[in-house]
């Protein structure tokens, strides 16, 4: 058994590194890979740089032909302090991630996922359990990351695939002075790759100020079965994270994405929900601040 690290990580940072808590952005790269750039982290998530016409596997002999290519590539990524993985699934962590990412980049992920990544060579992993917590720091910021539930798919189906976690994002400064009670400057929720049930309705009694989500939609089905949201449950899980804006990923890149992203929109129309979600073209970057009141 590997012996994963403790959930902590201090990354060194230059004199002259300020962190910009004024600024923050998502840039869009496709599928769920994201590049989320905050108060001096710069976060690289569910990688994946396979092209148009590349098969990833599923599992259980099941493939996928992706449809659409990486706005950028795995070369063209800017320093990355780690990885926030969802799962171990071969559209989150493709081949060519396995081949060319820095293996010592701190990976912060699943128990399953962290095993799997340590045969294949990556050993600075961080596991968590849903609600666990992962603590980080970079000059004068602090990042805590915790996981929260996820089903990827009906129960009976999840057993036979990866276990996921959804991630929960809260930058502080890193001001003694400040009461732990207070609110982030900062909160940005992941769904990873779950279906809307009953356990997600925690997060936000747990997390009753959201200001991002990012919702990985698609409406995923293999053997006819529901994987992750559609754009049905997108609506729903627009209305219960209650995020001050919510934007959708992980849609139209693979044949087994089945509702795409003009039916999220159509349905978040019908709901009245315009002012509530915002959409990013692969290569698209989405800014943002801290509400004025936590600055």
């Amino acid at each position: 058994m590997s012996q994963f690290r403790a959930a902590d990580i201090e990354f060194p940072t230059a004199e002259t590194d300020d962190a910009d808590l004024e600024n923050g952005s998502i840039f869009f790269v496709g599928t769920a890979t994201v590049i989320i750039e905050y108060a001096g982290f710069t976060i690289l998530t569910d990688p994946n740089f396979l092209h148009s016409g590349d098969h990833v596997h599923l599992g259980y002999g099941i493939t996928s032909r992706r449809r659409t290519d990486p706005a950028i590539e795995i070369e063209e990524l800017p320093s990355i302090d780690f990885v926030l993985l969802s799962h171990y699934h071969g559209d989150h962590f493709d081949r060519v991630v396995e081949e060319k990412l820095d293996e010592d980049l701190p990976i912060v992920t699943t128990h399953h996922a962290a095993e799997e990544l340590d045969e294949k060579g990556f050993h600075e992993t961080y596991p968590l359990e849903t609600w666990e917590e992962c603590h980080l720091r970079k000059g004068d910021a602090r990042l805590t990351i915790t996981a929260m539930p996820g089903r990827h798919g009906p129960p009976v189906v999840s057993k036979g695939l990866p276990p996921v976690m959804g991630s929960m994002l809260e930058f502080r400064s890193d001001d003694e002075a400040a009461s732990p009670d207070e609110p982030p400057l900062v909160r940005l929720y992941v769904s990873g790759d779950t279906v809307v049930y009953d356990a997600l309705e925690e997060i936000p009694e747990r997390y009753p100020e959201i200001d991002l989500a990012l919702l990985h939609l698609g409406g995923t089905r293999i053997l006819g079965v529901l994987l992750t949201m559609d754009a049905d449950q997108g609506v729903e899980a627009v209305d219960l994270i209650d995020a001050e804006t919510s934007i959708p990923i992980h849609y139209n890149d693979y044949e087994v994405f089945r509702s795409p992203l003009s039916n999220f929109k159509a349905a978040v129309e019908k709901a009245g929900l315009e002012d509530r979600v915002d959409y990013l073209e692969h290569g698209e970057t989405y800014e943002f601040e801290p509400p004025s009141d936590r600055r």
